[in-house]
């Protein structure tokens, strides 16, 4: 993993630099936190934008509000588990390891589909009695 995010931070000092250049050839003088306002300011509101029409999207399906949820969830757990990993290897207190995140990650998925599983019986449990219910009572109103 360690290699793979020293090859991520290659490959963005590379285009830093290139965007640098462009910008001071085309008589921009960009500085670095210039760049930076200017790129993530682009990624950010495109992200936004994307994020705000799945989540329309989603809040109109009857299961929405939980999907938004999920995915927001899984969100906060990727810079998690991400974030735990770094850490690791900064300050070399545990090993390095692309496969602890996505372990990590497995852990919460499998522990909310459990959720679902439990809030699934629940709901089959509560349509059955309700179900159950009404034909009694209709059936006693017929007698």
């Amino acid at each position: 993993m360690k290699e793979g995010i020293t090859f991520i931070a290659e490959v963005i000092n590379n285009l830093h630099d290139m965007l640098i250049g462009i910008t001071s050839d085309l008589g921009f003088t960009l500085s670095d936190k210039d760049l930076h306002f200017w790129i993530m300011g682009i990624i950010g509101i495109f992200v936004f934008f994307f994020v705000y029409i799945v989540s329309k999207i989603l809040s109109k399906l009857k299961f929405g509000i939980t999907a938004l949820a999920f995915f927001y969830t899984l969100t906060f757990m990727f810079v998690l588990v991400f974030a735990i990993e770094i850490q690791q290897a900064i300050t070399n207190r545990g090993h390095m390891e692309f496969i602890d995140a996505i372990v990590g990650l497995w852990g919460y998925i499998v522990f909310f589909l459990i959720y679902i599983g439990i809030a699934a019986l629940f709901l089959i449990t509560k349509y059955f009695f309700q179900y159950v219910f009404r034909n009694k009572d209709k059936t006693l109103d017929s007698d």
